[in-house]
């Protein structure tokens, strides 16, 4: 049988959108068209008409306050597809729907990008007061329990890195001083999971639990949303904030990791 040169078959203009595409990676959450244009040595207007064809697809989407771009909502959806077959949404759902059950509210499960949490899925809670699915959003690491389980466990110097210069403001809970996160992230490290109270958005509380996989890697983290008034401190410490631990070391365990 003869084999084909499957180099014949590569359509430029599709590796071209391709690249344009991965320039997205790692820290790289937002480019412009010059920036692209110069790290791949294709002409602007090329680069253009690429960002154009995927926004139209919802691949890429422009922010409209610096015209830059960033990944769209369909690389997400093709994502959690991905991640879906891989194992880490499929393992998650049952403990989702446990964990949604005995605390009585929205479970979530989400990664880590930039500085950013994702949300993947949830389950809700048949409370009559629920809080909105996130499903899909993007939130900051700082401000919220998932975000700051995914990153207490990086090494100091590369968390100062993380959280250099003017950290946002949310609320008048959001906390704005490196000291008082790095405070928050060792909380994470001795109880097993952290908290968002009211810190993002008001009357609203969180906790969240890292999840790792076999490699000891955090990959992810496992968390639930309520009204404060139903996630008091008390209840936090004594029940809540112990069943997400569990959850995630469970889910962790799905995923191959031994303690």
């Amino acid at each position: 049988m003869v084999r084909r040169d499957k180099s014949n078959y590569i359509i430029q203009s599709v590796a071209h959108a391709l690249d344009v595409l991965e320039e997205f990676r790692g820290d790289m959450d937002e480019l412009g068209v010059t920036e692209l244009s110069k790290k791949l040595k294709l002409h602007k207007n090329n680069v253009f008409r690429i960002l154009a064809t995927l926004q139209s697809r919802n691949y890429i989407e422009q922010n409209r306050s610096n015209d830059n771009y960033r990944l769209g909502i369909k690389c997400l959806e093709l994502g959690q597809t991905f991640i879906r077959q891989r194992g880490l949404l499929k393992q998650a759902k049952p403990i989702l729907q446990e964990l949604a059950g005995t605390t009585g509210e929205t479970s979530y499960i989400s990664i880590l990008r930039g500085n950013e949490v994702v949300y993947l899925d949830s389950v809700e809670t048949s409370s009559t007061v629920r809080v909105i699915s996130r499903v899909g959003l993007h939130m900051p690491a700082h401000a919220t329990a998932a975000g700051k389980a995914l990153v207490a466990f990086e090494s100091d110097e590369e968390l100062v890195k993380r959280f250099t210069g003017e950290i946002p403001r949310f609320t008048k809970g959001t906390k704005t001083r490196s000291e008082d996160l790095m405070k928050d992230f060792s909380a994470v490290r001795e109880l097993g999971y952290a908290t968002d109270l009211e810190e993002f958005e008001d009357g609203l509380r969180c906790i969240g639990a890292p999840v790792r996989d076999y490699t000891r890697k955090v990959v992810g983290a496992i968390s639930v949303s309520g009204p404060a008034h139903r996630l008091p401190d008390e209840k936090i410490a004594q029940q809540v904030g112990p069943e997400v631990a569990r959850a995630g070391r469970a889910l962790s365990a799905r995923l191959g990791f031994r303690e």
